[in-house]
């Protein structure tokens, strides 16, 4: 059976986690054998990086260059260790996060070269890339809120960043969306969880049957 992946993107806090954990349910009750992983992270590599990243004081004053290098490098090691050959062995890959998230919060959002981002990310990721993307789109608002509920205030470093930073997030994305519409559909994020896992679903049915 031919392996697929499948990358969730959106702004914090607009619910990829409940929605990857309802569509892996889904699959699997179908007979499908489904991997799920993340960005950054995934590998042992890659969550150390997570952790720098986010979380370690060493990395609260890191440049967005090397915040740029770092996501690239917990990406090589994903692609190679898990996801191919994941899909060589017939599994649905469902991956929170992935190149997309580099092209927008640091291409966009840290405002560095595109060209340089995208050359980077062709380097990271090789030809490990998503056959459908699912962005799950939210006012950075109402999404800032969330994480503050879910983490009691407790944020880490990116979630930190002004009310700015995570609208040209969101503009980012939907202009990514707008620009490859074949491989990103748009969800609507404010709906009701189970709304929005059944569009989901209803949306891959043309995809994965």
């Amino acid at each position: 059976m031919k392996g697929y992946f499948i990358s969730f993107e959106g702004g914090e806090g607009c619910g990829k986690s409940t929605q990857i954990k309802a569509l892996a349910k889904n699959l699997e009750a179908r007979g499908r054998e489904v991997l799920l992983t993340r960005e950054p992270g995934g590998t042992p590599l890659g969550e150390a990086l997570r952790n720098l990243i986010q979380h370690d004081s060493e990395g609260q004053a890191m440049c967005p260059e090397a915040e740029l290098l770092l996501f690239a490098a917990s990406r090589a090691q994903l692609a190679r260790e898990v996801i191919q050959p994941a899909l060589n062995a017939g599994k649905i890959v469902l991956c929170d996060r992935y190149l997309d998230s580099t092209t927008v919060y640091q291409g966009v959002a840290r405002a560095l070269d595109p060209a340089q981002v995208a050359a980077i990310n062709q380097f990271a990721a090789g030809t490990v890339r998503p056959h459908y993307t699912l962005l799950l789109d939210l006012d950075p608002e109402t999404g800032l809120q969330r994480v503050n509920t879910r983490s009691k205030g407790a944020l880490d470093r990116m979630e930190r960043e002004p009310l700015e930073f995570f609208r040209a997030v969101r503009q980012g994305y939907l202009d990514l969306a707008a620009n490859e519409p074949e491989r990103i559909r748009v969800f609507d994020a404010s709906l009701d969880p189970e709304t929005l896992s059944q569009q989901i679903c209803d949306a891959l049915e043309r995809i994965l049957t």
